[in-house]
């Protein structure tokens, strides 16, 4: 009990910090604060995350245990298929260089040059990646270290799409509810998804109301999103 204790204040703490630098008001202040290391936020911020994944991996893998339960095969590696091509397959749609912060550093600012943009996956769920990670976690063979890791990542991933979604609603406001209203979050539902064309005019409509990112031109980029302004949230 102590070990899936500490491995969930792990997950916890991994989640405040990530939440916390993807903050507007954070990047703000670096930005105000360290203007000429500014273009590289998104460079350190993706980094960071990537490290800071490896103490809450390494307790999950180091607590050994019995499968709660076991997926049957036939429906355990379809559904990693389904999760692995359709990440390669969306990655179609973004560009991997301003999600890395690659291009900010080289153009030397940290400003947002993508708009609003709806990837076919997006017309049936708002947060594509965050689904299909969410398939990939819950559909293998969890042990209760592994059990912990995946209800925490679930409840990291409806919290932080939620404040993400603020932050889109600030941006795109009237189109960004429409598009909530009309599809859902996670996990897709009959008759709640958009037409190619209903696509079409919820992006323009984007476009139209859409503003600058907060904090003027030379804002900081807001955080991944996979309800691509641009980039997925990616996660």
């Amino acid at each position: 009990m102590h070990d899936l204790l500490l491995i969930a204040c792990a997950w916890l703490a991994y989640g405040a910090v990530h939440s916390w630098l993807a903050a507007d008001g954070v990047k703000a202040w670096v930005q105000r604060r360290w203007s000429g290391i500014a273009p590289a936020y998104r460079l350190v911020y993706n980094g960071l995350a990537a490290l800071l994944l490896i103490p809450p991996l390494w307790l999950t893998l180091r607590s050994p245990g019995e499968a709660l339960w076991h997926w049957p095969g036939w429906l355990a590696w379809p559904a990693a298929a389904i999760a692995v091509a359709g990440f390669v397959w969306s990655l179609r749609w973004y560009d991997t260089g301003e999600f890395l912060g690659l291009r900010q550093w080289r153009r030397r600012d940290g400003r947002e040059h993508e708009g609003f943009v709806l990837s076919p996956l997006h017309r049936h769920v708002r947060h594509p990646w965050y689904s299909l990670g969410l398939l990939l976690l819950w559909t293998r063979d969890l042990n209760a270290a592994w059990l912990t890791t995946a209800v925490a990542l679930t409840v990291y991933v409806v919290i932080g799409s939620r404040m993400e979604e603020r932050k889109l609603i600030a941006r795109y406001g009237d189109a960004y509810r429409e598009y909530m209203r009309r599809v859902p979050a996670l996990i897709p539902w009959p008759g709640r998804h958009l037409s190619p064309a209903e696509s079409q005019a919820l992006q323009q409509a984007a476009r139209i109301e859409g503003q600058p990112p907060l904090g003027g031109a030379n804002a900081l980029p807001t955080a991944a999103a996979p309800v691509a302004p641009g980039q997925p949230l990616h996660i």
